[in-house]
């Protein structure tokens, strides 16, 4: 299978996860018939996460790796505002639309600290699929990818987390191994410094088997938007459901909090292994989501 192939099946699951994650935030929305198993009705708009991961996608398609300079560029002249960017975002992305060095514009960031968010880690699992069987390009070239618009080294170790659980499952799918949640999650942590996201994810493989309350509780669910709030959780979830994408993304759904993004990690690292097969994507999901992007067609 070419890893392009893990790649797209990987957005798919991204881009379908944060779609039906974002209809959480409609009013009205009957949450505990998402988590039965009922579809809501389409279309279902997807939000920056998509947005961010298409323009990733677009450029392994063209060029095969990461150009930080090229991605930049990429990043700004996609850019809506309206698909749900965090302010800080928006202020760079549209600081390099105008022509600023986005090396400047991520670094001053939250008063020159760079941004700790979670949207490195939530628009990095086409990358990780793509480099399926090597975690430590995925690794690297994930660090590329967030410095663009996150230079703090939390969220840039959230964007490597990620990365690397993509890699690890879609090289799981190539090879017939099913990893187990704990060796899942302790390749994931020997590409990790020290850091509140690897700290999250050492205690998340000791909360393997606890509920999904249990362990939002412990490892946070996204609302406070930063990686180390978000990124234990969803590996958590991809670790436990890995073959199982409908159930990883109801736990999210379930977990509350910023369930679009953590809809769409945990989704675009699940489907990087079950693809849009038994345990995949749903059909009646995919139909209902906004479609992509028509430079990807």
């Amino acid at each position: 299978m070419p890893m392009l192939d893990l790649c797209h099946d990987s957005l798919t699951g991204l881009s379908v996860g944060d779609a039906l994650g974002a209809r959480c935030f409609v009013p009205g929305t009957d949450l505990p018939g998402l988590l039965a198993g009922d579809v809501p009705p389409g279309p279902w708009p997807w939000t920056d996460d998509t947005e961010m991961a298409c323009s990733i996608v677009a450029e392994l398609r063209e060029h095969g790796d990461i150009d930080a300079d090229r991605l930049a560029r990429r990043f700004a002249d996609h850019f809506e505002p309206y698909r749900g960017y965090g302010g800080g975002a928006v202020v760079i992305l549209r600081q390099i639309r105008e022509g600023a060095d986005w090396r400047q514009a991520s670094r001053a960031a939250f008063g020159g600290t760079g941004s700790m968010g979670n949207g490195a880690a939530m628009r990095i699992a086409p990358l990780g699929a793509f480099h399926a069987g090597d975690s430590r390009t995925a690794a690297i070239q994930a660090m590329a990818s967030a410095e663009i618009t996150h230079a703090h080294p939390e969220a840039i170790v959230g964007a490597v987390a990620v990365a690397v659980a993509a890699a690890e499952a879609g090289w799981a799918r190539l090879t017939g191994h099913h990893p187990e949640p704990a060796e899942f999650l302790d390749a994931v942590a020997g590409y990790l410094v020290d850091s509140r996201v690897a700290t999250g994810i050492t205690r998340a493989r000791q909360l393997l088997g606890a509920s999904v309350a249990e362990a939002a509780y412990e490892l946070g669910n996204g609302s406070q938007v930063l990686a180390g709030d978000t990124v234990p959780f969803t590996l958590w979830a991809a670790a436990t459901w890995l073959d199982d994408y409908p159930a990883a993304i109801r736990a999210c759904i379930e977990a509350g909090g910023d369930v679009d993004t953590t809809a769409a990690i945990v989704g675009g690292i699940v489907a990087a292994h079950t693809g849009a097969g038994p345990g995949g994507v749903p059909a009646a999901w995919l139909e209902r989501r906004e479609p992509l992007p028509e430079y990807l067609d």
